[in-house]
């Protein structure tokens, strides 16, 4: 298979499902990986054919942003927006560490980022993972780097009426500052405060459905579909790089069947 590094001198870590990676702060657009060595098998073509794509896709000539040292085959970048408090960080920190931060933080100023590869069907797929600042202040920040985003997740604080309806005026500038086949996702974060609720599921599928966007609900304090969130983005992103007629991928039907399950395994 053929594989990248990230900054010589580190040792690479591994799993089965995914393996984690630096994080660091940046004022610019990020660049992606470089190749390391030949590829054999299934894995490696499929990754050859893959890193032959100028969609965003990462080319060998390219440096690494990655401040680990893991092993990928191909890299996107992926930014989380929404308005502030929202849960950003939060379900960044949780994907990416699998904790929780309690209590009160500072709010993300400008950008920060967060790498992790997940393995999906043999092709280790790095996320560049863009935790932007949702104050207005920043704004102009954060518009400069929609045109390098691969994927863009979009949420609203579900006991924050206000963050909800200002999805409409995020969905209007991701429109105008995004790529136009950028893969997008709606989600309704803090789903596990029941009690604090204020915007119904029902909402969120019915603005989802009117932009034609998957949807989900999700929680960093107990993990509820985060790991999938980022997994469905990883699957079509490499669907789509691979462009094989044989892959019959599509984003929403895995999320609805997905969420679907889970659901059933909660009841």
């Amino acid at each position: 298979m053929s594989r990248k590094k990230g900054i010589k001198g580190k040792t690479a870590t591994s799993s089965t499902s995914s393996i984690s990676s630096g994080s660091g702060r940046s004022g610019s657009p990020a660049t992606s990986g470089r190749s390391a060595g030949k590829g054999s098998g299934k894995a490696a073509r499929s990754a050859v054919s893959i890193t032959g794509q100028s969609n965003g896709v990462v080319h060998p000539s390219r440096p690494s942003l990655s401040c680990g040292s893991d092993f990928y085959d191909i890299a996107f970048k992926v930014m989380l927006v929404g308005d502030s408090g929202v849960g950003k960080t939060c379900l960044l920190v949780r994907f990416k560490d699998g904790a929780f931060l309690a209590g009160s933080f500072i709010s993300t100023v400008g950008i920060d980022f967060r790498n992790k590869v997940l393995d999906v069907d043999e092709v280790m797929v790095k996320l560049q993972i863009w935790d932007t600042a949702g104050q207005e202040r920043f704004r102009s920040v954060t518009h400069a780097y929609y045109r390098d985003a691969h994927a863009l997740l979009l949420l609203y604080d579900v006991t924050n009426k206000a963050s909800f309806d200002n999805t409409r005026a995020w969905l209007a500038e991701i429109h105008e500052y995004a790529q136009q086949d950028v893969v997008l996702m709606l989600l309704g974060n803090k789903a596990d405060t029941t009690h604090e609720r204020v915007v119904k599921k029902e909402d969120g599928e019915r603005l989802a459905k009117e932009f034609g966007v998957p949807f989900m609900e999700t929680s960093a304090r107990s993990g509820l579909n985060v790991e999938l969130a980022f997994t469905a983005l990883a699957k079509e992103l490499r669907h789509r790089s691979t462009k094989d007629p044989n892959d019959k991928f599509k984003l929403h039907d895995y999320v609805n069947q997905e969420v679907k399950g889970a659901s059933c395994c909660r009841s």
